[in-house]
């Protein structure tokens, strides 16, 4: 038996065959870790949504941005971009049941025996395990609950920037929201930058990757993320970053969570590198 973790797929359906073809996977042994972002920019969200609710309990998979862009758009709370490419989720016979099993989905999932923590983007530096778990399951209530259409309408912002504990309502959703899913730097007081996309080392001097953050109080989690394709593969400190751009003609990449070991694939690309 083992747990592969794998990193952004959005729609990139053939190239995860490919992976777990590689892997020699065997979903009667076998255990997946998604990243989140199924879905968008790639050719084929559909299959993919599809394959991954088909595994059941032998797949765990975190909200991530495109993902909730996908359950706002489905909801008449957001505008159908020129760059989505989920239509054949959304036209599909099946959409109803596909987007409500998507939106029943954690943003963080914790596995003790593991000892491993999953997540799409990060977890700012004002927050331990405990605290991530509760601001999680904050979210996880009001998207499964009958309020979910009136906050996909109403979660997109960068304000607040900077975690309190005194966060009520709408803003302290919306932080969290924002760190689990679209999260890359912040300033060392831990306010949160949306700006800048880029590798580490294009970035202003104030900011620095959410985890080198000195200080951070999860450090020491070990912590299971993707969506900064820029980033490129990080592994090591405790952090596997998964998002190796396949997207984009980089690598999908997974890593065996018993013993760390990593396999990629070389992809050819759906979408050119700085196109969105």
């Amino acid at each position: 038996m083992a747990t592969y973790a794998i990193g952004d797929i959005q729609g990139c359906f053939d190239q995860l065959q490919a992976l777990l073809e590689r892997l020699a996977f065997d979903p009667a042994r076998d255990r997946l870790w998604f990243t989140g972002d199924l879905v968008n920019r790639g050719p084929k969200s559909l299959d993919t949504l599809r394959f991954v609710r088909d595994l059941g309990e032998g797949a765990a998979t975190v909200l991530g941005n495109h993902d909730l862009h996908m359950l706002a758009v489905a909801a008449g709370q957001s505008d159908y971009s020129r760059s989505d490419t989920f239509h054949d989720v959304l036209e599909a016979p099946d959409a109803d049941e596909l987007l409500n099993w998507l939106r029943h989905r954690p943003l963080l999932h914790h596995d003790a025996e593991l000892g491993h923590t999953l997540v799409h983007a990060g977890l700012p530096p004002q927050w331990d395990l405990a605290t991530a778990q509760g601001c999680a399951a904050e979210l996880e209530s009001v998207l499964r609950g009958p309020e979910h259409v009136a906050f996909l309408h109403d979660m997109y912002g960068n304000k607040p920037k900077r975690w309190a504990a005194e966060l009520q309502g709408m803003e302290r959703l919306r932080f969290s929201l924002n760190c689990f899913t679209r999260m890359r730097y912040c300033t060392r007081e831990g306010k949160l930058d949306f700006k800048h996309k880029g590798a580490p080392g294009s970035q202003p001097a104030e900011l620095l990757p959410w985890f080198e953050i000195p200080g951070r109080r999860s450090a020491g989690l070990k912590l299971v993320f993707g969506h900064w394709s820029t980033l490129g593969l990080r592994a090591g400190d405790g952090l596997f970053g998964l998002d190796t751009g396949c997207l984009w003609g980089g690598r999908l990449t997974a890593v065996c969570l018993e013993d760390g070991r990593l396999n990629q694939l070389d992809c050819p690309g759906a979408r050119k590198p700085g196109r969105n």
